[in-house]
């Protein structure tokens, strides 16, 4: 019996999508608004982490109210919708997401960015067909991703977890991919440093083209040409 081919699940912000200096610049606008001082690039990468009010008490010393976060996460959409009008797929991406469909392997989009939103930027750029799936959140945003890739992998048919890695940029990637029976490979060009990143022990790569050289080691094999 013929093995599954390798999968890929990719996250979209900060690794497909760089919209990194989106983040940065929407972030500080919302700080702007509740009185926080504004943040650098290096110090969001290592204090940013999932579920995101527990970004906020690294940087207020406490949990925000409920009252507080709705307005936090209400203000930072607001802004990061303005500001990721610039922004568009991370060097090398189509080239890479072509060419792993174009070898046999198969990949899908999994991520915490609203679906509704998602799906019509993926459209946009031109990638959708290179994807088996594409899925976005669809409830209150703030949460963790593993419930959600669990969820994701058992929906996808021939898809083995054995044989699928998980490409993201942030710790929370790589928790989801253990919980769900899936390998991980974790990109430096989004919301962490490298350093935060290494902890989880999954690969840390500077490149997606390094991310799915790895992911093909990790899968088990190149997906048949």
């Amino acid at each position: 019996m013929r093995k599954p081919a390798a999968h890929i699940v990719w996250d979209w912000n900060g690794t497909l999508f760089h919209d990194i200096d989106a983040v940065i610049a929407a972030t500080n606008s919302a700080f702007a608004e509740i009185g926080l001082e504004p943040i650098t690039l290096e110090r969001y990468r290592e204090l940013y982490c999932v579920p995101v009010p527990r970004f906020y008490e690294r940087l207020m010393g406490r949990l925000p109210t409920e009252a507080e976060w709705l307005v936090m996460d209400a203000a930072f959409h607001r802004h990061y919708t303005a500001h990721r009008v610039g922004c568009g797929l991370a060097d090398g991406a189509e080239t890479l997401l072509e060419s792993w469909q174009a070898a046999g392997g198969s990949q899908s989009i999994l991520s915490l960015f609203g679906h509704d939103e998602l799906i019509p930027l993926v459209r946009g750029l031109g990638i959708a067909p290179r994807f088996v799936r594409v899925e976005g959140r669809t409830g209150p945003s703030g949460g963790s991703k593993s419930a959600h890739m669990v969820r994701h992998l058992a929906g996808l048919e021939s898809v083995d977890p054995g044989r699928t890695v998980v490409i993201g940029d942030a710790v929370d990637d790589a928790v989801a991919a253990r919980d769900a029976g899936a390998h991980a490979v974790l990109y430096t060009g989004g919301s962490h440093s490298r350093r935060s990143l290494a902890v989880t022990g999954a690969p840390v790569v500077d490149s997606l083209a390094e991310a799915v050289q790895v992911a093909e080691e990790l899968a088990g094999s190149r997906p048949s040409r």
